[in-house]
């Protein structure tokens, strides 16, 4: 077995601690708003991203037009962009289908551990097999416990509530995520947003929030970039 892939299997397992009740929380929630097992393991193998699968099965809750909830998860995947465009140097030399493989496998920790290896790596690495290792382990992680979490769902009585799961998860992958000042501007504006516009219908108040804390964490960091090049 290539020693990068196993590398990369090796520095996904300590992250593994965190997606594993985060996929079990968002099987338990797709059953919790009525989807049927299929359906909840459908949409965790296809849609393939936590936030947003939260972030739908809220609004599902909520009743919300099928609109606002592809709107909702298409902002919020948006990172991905970021994620892709970062990765790519690394991966260029794939041929297409191996670079789509790649991308419907992204996820915030394979990003994260595969670009902390490739930046601070002192010997040579293969970075399409350390980046494949760790985004394969996540998957199928993710969706061993999505599976676990979907049976538990029906066995979970409706009056012990999962309207924490929501906010506890969000909150979990925002600590990870404020590592500089764009990001912490961008969770401060988009929160204090969210809080003033949580009475909007069919909470488009998230949709706000999420696109000005995307657009101030945009600007800050264009600010920093000038400061550095003054």
């Amino acid at each position: 077995m290539n020693k990068d892939f196993v590398a990369g299997v090796r520095g996904s397992l300590p992250i593994l601690i965190g997606v594993i009740p985060f996929a079990m929380i968002s099987g338990v929630a797709a059953v919790s708003v009525g989807l049927t097992f299929f359906e909840a393991m459908g949409m965790s193998v296809v849609v393939f991203a936590g936030a947003s699968q939260l972030a739908v099965f809220q609004l599902m809750s909520a009743g919300s037009p099928w609109i606002i909830m592809v709107l909702t998860a298409w902002i919020i995947n948006l990172r991905f962009t970021m994620y892709s465009a970062t990765l790519a140097p690394h991966l260029q030399k794939l041929s297409n289908w191996r670079k789509a493989l790649l991308a419907y496998m992204l996820s915030d920790q394979a990003f994260g551990v595969s670009m902390s290896r490739f930046v601070s790596a002192e010997d040579k690495i293969d970075h399409r097999w350390y980046y494949f290792g760790t985004a394969l382990t996540i998957w199928v992680t993710w969706q061993i416990s999505a599976l676990i979490g979907a049976l538990l769902g029906p066995l979970v009585p409706a009056s012990w509530g999962f309207d924490f799961a929501f906010p506890l998860s969000f909150m979990a992958l925002m600590f990870t995520a404020l590592r500089d000042r764009p990001t912490v501007i961008a969770a401060l504006a988009g929160g204090f947003v969210a809080v003033l516009a949580k009475g909007l219908p069919y909470n488009l108040g998230l949709v706000l929030a999420i696109s000005i804390g995307i657009a101030a964490g945009y600007w800050v960091e264009n600010l920093k970039k000038q400061e550095a090049a003054a």
